[in-house]
């Protein structure tokens, strides 16, 4: 982890923030072309040479807990199906069967063997195809030359990340990083919904407080600052801390003995198209899978934030997952979509990124960088 990103040193900065009437402040101004949130080219390039190519938290581990558990999704435009083989190991594939393109999975679930509905070839949880119906009407047909289609797989941190395609956009700058997802988080509920918003407005509101004043004035200010964040930026990712009032009672604590659950949030960025919020009760793992220019489908793990499957914890988990959906998430989104009519008023050349912005200028210079 880098230095001062444990729980205790951002407690720290916190509190600096807090009596000083600071925050974190960036290096530069951004100024984005509002033509990239309008072009198609510009789309094709980012899924195409960014999206396929990094390394993607698909979903959570808490998603695939038991041999054959398996998640099918598309990702980047891709079909693609996650399952936990007999080893305990996950494997991705791209979701088609090799006769005649035929999907294998769909939605979630826990089975022994993929089995195609057209004319059912089957394919074990390695992905080996193992039963050709009539398979004398293949002549000189090898199955061992025809699994299904592997990706590349790793389980880290609690989560799933697949690479679709290469070269694949090496990155190591998540290594040392804390567990995001433990084991004893429970998955309790998934989202899968589609807004007329271009996936990088929708990811924008995330990853910056500018905007909680003006924007969550009655749902999260109440219990928040009016642009008080704490930013760290590490390889192509990001993550913002949102503290709450509350934490202003770790200044009588011994720092050695701060602990920061419930006293703040932290949202992960993890580039290019995913985010982990960690809340004071719930966990989610938000995925923002771009359909068009002006399209975007956004997949939503939400996780209890410990507890096992005590059902006092996860009542919690939901009842904290519930606030949160019924008034900043709406809050948030309504103001993407209004962002996103904006567009084609021409008021704008670009969009303008200051220095208490600081996660979405490193992002857009990421993307930009990744696109060059």
């Amino acid at each position: 982890m880098k230095p001062g990103m444990d729980d205790r040193s951002v407690a720290q900065r916190v509190l600096d923030h807090i009596a000083n009437g600071t925050t974190d402040v960036g290096d530069a101004v951004w100024r984005e072309p509002v033509a990239n949130y309008r072009s198609s080219e510009r789309l094709k390039a980012e899924i195409e040479q960014v999206l396929r190519r990094s390394p993607t938290p698909f979903c959570p581990s808490a998603a695939l807990p038991e041999a054959g558990s398996y998640l099918a999704r598309e990702a980047a435009g891709t079909p693609v199906v996650a399952v936990r083989g007999a080893d305990g190991k996950v494997r991705a594939f791209r979701n088609a069967c090799r006769h005649r393109g035929m999907q294998v999975a769909s939605g979630a679930g826990c089975q022994r063997a993929f089995v195609c509905r057209y004319h059912g070839w089957t394919y074990n949880l390695e992905g080996r195809l193992r039963h050709i119906p009539h398979e004398e009407g293949f002549p000189g047909f090898d199955k061992n030359d025809h699994p299904l289609v592997p990706l590349a797989t790793s389980e880290r941190f609690g989560l799933v990340f697949v690479t679709q395609d290469s070269p694949a956009l090496g990155d190591d700058s998540l290594d040392g990083l804390a567990e995001l997802i433990r084991p004893d988080q429970r998955l309790f509920n998934t989202v899968e919904r589609e807004f007329d918003v271009n996936w990088k407005i929708f990811l924008e509101s995330f990853i910056e407080g500018y905007h909680i004043k003006s924007t969550h004035p009655e749902s999260f200010l109440p219990y928040g600052f009016d642009n008080l964040n704490v930013i760290d930026l590490f390889g192509r990712h990001s993550r913002v801390t949102y503290p709450f009032q509350r934490i202003r009672k770790l200044e009588k604590v011994p720092p050695a003995e701060r602990k920061v659950e419930g006293l703040l949030t932290y949202v992960y960025h993890l580039f290019p198209n995913v985010l982990v919020t960690v809340l004071s009760r719930h966990t989610n793992l938000v995925v923002l899978e771009p359909l068009s220019v002006d399209r975007t489908r956004q997949y939503t793990y939400s996780l209890s934030n410990g507890g096992g499957d005590d059902p006092a914890a996860l009542a919690e988990a939901r009842r904290d997952a519930d606030f949160v959906g019924n008034t900043g998430a709406q809050e948030d989104r309504a103001v993407a979509e209004k962002i996103q009519r904006g567009l084609s008023s021409g008021a704008n050349d670009a969009f303008i990124f200051g220095k208490y912005e600081s996660a979405l200028v490193h992002f857009h210079r990421t993307l930009t960088a990744a696109l060059a």
